[in-house]
């Protein structure tokens, strides 16, 4: 299990586990739906990846609790944006966990698509500049990957990256060569369900500002679209998650410039 928050963490409001209503509006970026969350006066954004599994209320629901202005006792507040990378074709959630052949032929499938991480690099590229022009008062970025989205953030936080800081949420495919190039602080909210060695491998060959935590009896995806928040051991889990990534970023996010 992860280590409890500091006491210098943010607090979350408190979280619904069912029949959630998203508190924030749906746009187009790079004419891709795109959901938007927090204060239109916030300095600093945060880009996030989401699952396989698109637009789910448990993603949502996290990026509202990021954006911080919900909450009172948040000290930074965010503005979210989460695209559609998939364009209304996301997986299907009964496919996983892949125990069936015609399960894993269809995830197959669909990485191979449009899932496949590097395709998607050039196309957060081009959402990146449009968001840039058109928010012209956030001055720093961040980024948040889940799960397959978590390989992406290790593809963008390289050389030359738009975003100060980066997190990534039970990661998918997790590669220690990924590890040296990337050139901003990361934090890394591993499930039961990742590689322990290729995780820990990872972690060392960091060269950046970093923190692993574990939270070991939790499904892959328990922050997002996998995540029962019926479950009440999910819920404690998936608010704990959460107080980690807001106080990650409200401690990180805005200590270094990319304008």
């Amino acid at each position: 299990m992860a280590q409890t928050p500091s006491k210098a963490c943010c607090n979350t409001p408190p979280v619904v586990s069912k029949g959630y209503q998203e508190k924030g509006k749906w746009t187009q970026v790079d004419n891709l739906k795109t959901y938007v969350t927090g204060p239109d006066d916030a300095t600093a954004g945060i880009f996030v990846v989401y699952d396989i599994f698109g637009f789910f209320p448990q993603t949502l629901q996290g990026a509202d609790i990021l954006s911080g202005q919900h909450h009172s006792e948040q000290t930074r507040k965010f503005k979210i944006f989460m695209p559609d990378l998939f364009e209304g074709k996301p997986a299907d959630i009964s496919w996983y966990p892949p125990d069936t052949d015609e399960k894993g032929k269809k995830l197959g499938e669909f990485f191979s698509g449009q899932a496949e991480p590097s395709k998607n690099v050039a196309r957060i590229d081009k959402c990146m500049k449009e968001l840039k022009d058109s928010n012209p008062n956030i001055r720093n970025w961040g980024v948040l990957g889940y799960c397959w989205g978590g390989k992406i953030v290790n593809l963008v936080s390289k050389q030359g990256t738009i975003f100060s800081v980066a997190a990534n949420a039970h990661p998918a495919m997790v590669d220690p060569g990924d590890a040296p190039a990337i050139t901003i602080p990361i934090l890394s909210i591993p499930s039961k369900g990742e590689d322990k060695d290729a995780v820990e491998k990872w972690q060392k060959g960091l060269k950046v500002k970093n923190d692993v935590q574990w939270f070991d009896d939790q499904i892959h995806g328990f922050l997002a679209a996998r995540g029962d928040l019926e479950q009440e051991s999910v819920k404690t889990a998936y608010e704990k998650g959460y107080s980690l990534l807001s106080n990650w970023f409200s401690e990180n996010l805005g200590s270094q410039s990319k304008l």
